[in-house]
């Protein structure tokens, strides 16, 4: 039987990539064609389409801080951590972050993507076990698809399931893996099930906590924080500091053995260039700011909040937020890229999540809530988004 998509052997050099075009076509069939869009600086545009939740990257004690980096050490770390990519900002950023959320140490990667990917290759092996959410995020997702692991794919947010494929393991060691808080939806893993789960069968939990990292916890130290795991042995936290700390990079969080580890057998740490100095400056003088105004995770909440229900009140189908993020439901793909468009339009920047990115295959308006919006644009931006509601966003979509 020849598969449906089979393409004739190329014939010429120019013809080597022909398989492309026709793959464009079916996603722009689908609705699923993606696109850059280069901004400027200031663009007038409101911004709920970015991480930004802590409305920290633009702070003058944030640039500032990057700027003085970038002029002592240079626009790059200049190679592996391990060689020359270790600066005293990045011992320092460690020794800080690790103290603020409560745990023995931290490691900084150049992404919170590489922090995963670490994470999930290095504690693994192919006598390990992965149970892994099955809304887990891309990053996760692959870092399982390049360890060595037997990995399961448990339903969402049950621990149950988690715990019923752990008692039936035959693997020397396991690990549970779980976002803290889901990208699509906003909502909350739940932490202390899954850690009772994991530990009821000898298994270390590890959970990416890029949403819930100044969003949660007590001032903003995080879910685990909020679950009362931080600092636990067996639990094992990855971060983004490009979220809530304004900045770029990543971290991996837990036992200073954990982290010793890592140090000395992750790929994605071992061989790759060190986070530049600015991020690094960036997201320190962030974690500072954080310190000193816990008041600012409780804010961005209350905007989470706020905007889920006033659309709701709208007759949007609006997630109830766990933390910052807060989704729309669209009638379908297409119905959503023309919302999202019209909202740009409008003078406001939202997020677009179709599928393959989301794994229920429904397509949303994504919402950042950020603690520095003001009631003025919270409403200006509810009522863009209501009125530029695409037939049947208001039905059962």
């Amino acid at each position: 039987m020849v598969h449906p998509l089979a393409y004739e052997t190329p014939t010429a050099p120019a013809q080597v990539f022909d398989w492309l075009d026709e793959t464009a076509e079916l996603r722009a069939e689908a609705g699923l064609t993606r696109t850059l869009r280069s901004r400027e600086a200031e663009d007038g545009l409101l911004d709920l389409a970015g991480n930004d939740y802590l409305g920290l990257t633009r702070h003058p004690a944030v640039t500032q801080a990057a700027a003085e980096a970038a002029l002592r050490w240079g626009g790059g770390s200049t190679g592996s951590r391990l060689v020359t990519g270790t600066t005293a900002l990045h011992t320092e950023l460690e020794e800080e972050l690790a103290g603020f959320c409560g745990v023995e140490a931290a490691l900084v990667f150049s992404s919170g993507y590489t922090a995963n990917l670490a994470a999930l290759t290095a504690l693994t092996d192919p006598d390990t076990l992965i149970v892994s959410d099955a809304y887990n995020h891309a990053s996760l997702i692959d870092g399982c698809r390049l360890s060595r692991a037997d990995v399961h794919r448990a339903p969402h947010s049950a621990p149950d399931a988690v715990r019923e494929v752990l008692a039936g393991r035959a693997q020397r060691r396991a690990l549970v893996v779980s976002d803290s808080v889901f990208s699509v939806d906003g909502d909350a893993a739940p932490l202390r099930a899954l850690s009772a789960a994991a530990r009821a069968h000898g298994a270390a939990l590890l959970v990416d906590d890029a949403h819930g990292l100044g969003v949660l916890g007590p001032g903003g130290t995080g879910a685990l924080a909020a679950a009362g795991l931080a600092g636990e042995p067996d639990t094992v936290a990855t971060v983004t500091l490009s979220k809530s700390l304004g900045s770029q990079g990543g971290a991996v969080l837990g036992p200073r053995r954990v982290i010793r580890h890592l140090t000395e057998t992750a790929r994605t740490f071992i061989f790759d260039t060190g986070l530049a100095p600015a991020a690094a400056g960036a997201a320190l003088a962030a974690l500072r700011l954080l310190r000193a105004e816990p008041h600012r995770a409780d804010r961005t909440r209350e905007v989470a909040r706020t905007l889920a229900a006033r659309l709701t009140a709208a007759g949007l189908h609006a997630c109830e937020p766990d933390a910052a993020v807060v989704s729309v439901r669209a009638p379908g793909p297409e119905a959503a890229v023309t919302w999202a468009a019209d909202c740009r339009r409008a003078g406001l920047a939202v997020g677009c999540f179709r599928p393959p990115s989301v794994p229920d295959g429904i397509s949303r308006l994504r919402l950042t809530a950020r603690g520095d919006l003001t009631d003025t644009q919270i409403a200006d931006a509810v009522r863009t988004i209501a009125e530029l509601a695409p037939e049947g966003a208001r039905s059962g979509c």
